[in-house]
């Protein structure tokens, strides 16, 4: 199965995994005294780490915690040099964040910097119950700021192992439920972990110089126990830690975090880069594999249907069934849309009037919204949606020229970053990602609902990560500028809808997925 496309938000992701630990959320209520407690256990110490590939050395993570009689304050550090095709991306993602000793959170701040520049995001908190949250996407255009109530403490999500190891003793086969803020998406939820399996693992705790070889060996093994966090729903291992919730192995994204004294984890990578005069080739393989851009391919043909069985790993949770789709225990039936789905049941600025149901209006309303990184209401990103409407009303009409100008105004190569339709617009170039965010903040912003679709597709015999708008028609309808398709074929196989948060749950399918394609016409 190909990978390369998940690059796009590959160090998001590690930052909000907490350094290799991603889970689920749920709604939850804080219990104050707990997280009181809790603050009491922590203990100060820097903890550092090998960023490993396929065994090869390619970044350094850190985490530093420092106490003080009023205060804690958390430093989360990531960089490394990732490799995608014939080039390498130095990626870097920093967090900090203090709380007071109760564990309440004081403020934070999150930079994520990667080929497309950096996304930040900043907190305070107002009082008890509202946070001021600052997201920056593009230095040449004003900040994003909202406040979200919030009841009760909350952390955030690196500091996930942290709690559910300092909470008691831990014991497998127990689940715990964590407050969460998710500073990017803006929202309080919670997240649910449970330890799975304990182990012993063999820990270096110094090392020595060894002159001869000009590279720092390890010195000094220490046996560390050690829990392993999987998702609470899906059962998706998340990474092993020890007592006091720190990191000893996880690996993400292709990627593995190996806990190490500072000089193996830092400076034999750093010396290994100037033993390495091409650190990464064209022959170096992507991280993540390549998309359909970046491998070079094209559809030699539109499939109006697709048959595909999916062994190896658990569905449950993915967004498989939709109207173009049909599941049936581990085979899904992918048909593309006929004429009647691309005739449209309503006209622009009427959509909240033809649905009765008051909840389905609701549920639609958040698809004519701005969110972060599709920011529909930007005043270019609206001047342009402006000029391509120009005054129409019917939606399929709308939705075609927008289609042709994300494929025509895009210049279609691979890239590396957090993705945000306004700095696509600015930037006029992307693969999947850019394009699909740019389309639908235009769409929203033309009064045409709009949402992100991700999954696989399905080209000259292989699969490729991908992503596409599905717009509103009366149904759902899949479509792809990317690849100059309306509406899309039906090679294109639907995981997830939704943002960053949903895409993550592609990570699930690498290394595991089995595909065997039984129809494809």
């Amino acid at each position: 199965m190909s990978r390369r496309g998940l690059a796009a938000v590959a160090i998001l992701i590690l930052w909000v995994a907490g350094l290799g630990f991603l889970v689920r959320r749920e709604v939850f209520r804080p219990d104050t005294e707990r997280f009181a407690e809790l603050g009491l256990r922590v203990n100060p110490g820097a903890t550092y780490y090998a960023v490993m590939r396929e065994g090869r050395h390619i970044g350094f993570a850190s985490t530093t915690i420092d106490t003080t009689e009023t205060g804690i304050q958390i430093v989360d550090y990531l960089v490394a040099d990732l490799p995608t095709g014939d080039r390498t991306h130095r990626a870097t993602a920093r967090t900090r964040i203090r709380l007071s000793r109760a564990m309440r959170v004081r403020d934070f701040h999150v930079q994520i910097e990667a080929e497309q520049g950096p996304v930040t995001a900043t907190g305070e908190m107002d009082g008890d119950s509202v946070i001021i949250v600052v997201v920056q996407t593009d230095a040449a255009a004003p900040a994003d700021t909202q406040r979200v109530p919030v009841t009760g403490p909350v952390l955030l999500p690196t500091m996930i192992p942290l709690a559910v190891a300092l909470e008691k003793h831990p014991a497998v086969g127990e689940t715990h439920h964590v407050p969460v803020f998710d500073p990017v998406a803006r929202a309080l939820k919670s997240a649910t972990v449970r330890i799975a399996a304990e182990s012993l693992f063999v820990i270096h705790d110094s090392s020595t110089y060894n002159a001869a070889a000009g590279r720092w060996e390890a010195l000094l093994p220490d046996t560390v126990r050690a829990w392993q966090l999987v998702h609470g729903d899906t059962g998706t291992v998340a990474g092993w830690v020890d007592a006091q919730g720190r990191l000893v192995r996880g690996t993400q994204l292709g990627l593995t975090l190996e806990r190490m004294p500072y000089e193996l984890a830092f400076e034999n990578w750093q010396s290994g880069k100037r033993d390495r005069a091409d650190p990464a080739g064209p022959d170096d393989e992507d991280i993540l594999e390549s998309t359909a851009i970046a491998a070079g391919v094209r559809a030699d043909r539109a499939l109006d249907e697709m048959r595909v069985t999916l062994r190896g790993v658990d569905l449950v949770g993915f967004d498989l069934a939709s109207e173009r789709q049909s599941v049936r225990g581990d085979t899904v039936y992918v048909v593309r849309e006929g004429r009647a789905a691309m005739t449209p049941q309503y006209r622009l600025g009427g959509i909240m009037r033809s649905i009765e149901d008051h909840s389905a209006r609701v549920a639609m309303r958040k698809h004519l919204q701005a969110e972060p990184l599709v920011e529909a209401m930007d005043p270019d990103i609206r001047d342009v949606a402006a000029r391509l409407r120009r005054g129409e009303r019917d939606p399929r009409i709308v939705a075609e020229r927008i289609h042709r100008w994300v494929r025509d105004s895009l210049a279609k190569r691979p890239t590396f970053g957090v993705p945000s339709a306004r700095a696509v617009l600015v930037a006029r170039a992307g693969d999947a990602n850019e394009h699909t965010q740019l389309y639908v903040a235009l769409a929203r912003a033309a009064s045409l609902p709009a949402r992100v679709a991700a999954g696989l597709m399905h080209l000259d015999g292989k699969f490729y990560y991908h992503a596409w708008p599905e717009i509103y028609l009366g149904d759902w309808v899949a479509v792809d500028p990317t690849l100059d398709q309306f509406p899309a074929d039906a090679a294109h196989l639907r995981f997830v809808v939704g943002g960053l948060d949903r895409q993550a749950e592609l990570l699930r399918l690498m290394g595991t997925l089995d595909i065997d394609v039984l129809e494809a016409r």
